[in-house]
C-alpha cells in the first residue's frame, strides 16, 4: 500500500505545469539576449514532458498511486536526461570545434531548469510506503 503527500504532490505537479512559461535557454543573438521557453527549446522535449505530466495528474486524481510512482520515477529521470541532452546539443551541435565553442558560449542555462527540477524531486518524494509503528 502506498501513501501519497498530497500537498507535496499537488505543489509538484504546479511547479512543473509553471515551468511551461518560464524560461529554459539564454540566447545571445548579436546583441540581443533572448530567453526561450522549454516550447521554443525543443517542441518535441516540450510534448513529451507534458504528456507525462498530464499522465501523472491523470493518475493522482483517479488514484492510481501505483501508476503514480512509476510516473514520478520517470519524470525524474526525464528531467535529468533532457537536461543533459540539452546541454550536449548546445555545445556539439556542428561537430567543429570553434562553431561549437562559439555556440556554447552564446547558449545559457536559465532559472526554468530549477522549477524543473524542484518540481519533480517533490512529486518524488510525495509517494512513499507507510512504515508499520509496533
Amino acid at each position: 500500500m502506498l501513501v501519497v503527500n498530497k500537498p507535496m504532490a499537488l505543489i509538484g505537479l504546479f511547479l512543473l505545469l509553471i515551468a511551461a512559461f518560464c524560461p529554459i535557454l539564454q540566447v545571445q543573438i548579436i546583441f540581443k539576449l533572448v530567453s526561450w521557453t522549454l516550447y521554443k527549446t525543443d517542441v518535441r522535449l516540450f510534448l513529451i514532458t507534458y504528456a507525462l505530466v498530464a499522465l501523472m495528474g491523470l493518475s493522482f486524481f483517479v488514484r492510481q498511486l501505483r501508476a503514480f510512482k512509476i510516473l514520478t520515477r520517470v519524470m525524474f529521470g526525464w528531467v535529468i536526461l533532457m537536461a543533459v541532452a540539452v546541454y550536449f546539443k548546445s555545445t556539439h551541435y556542428f561537430n567543429f570545434k570553434i562553431a561549437d565553442n562559439l555556440l556554447g558560449k552564446t547558449i545559457h542555462f536559465e532559472w526554468g531548469w530549477i522549477i524543473l527540477l524542484i518540481g519533480s524531486v517533490l512529486l518524488l518524494f510525495s509517494v512513499k510506503k507507510p512504515t508499520l509503528a509496533s
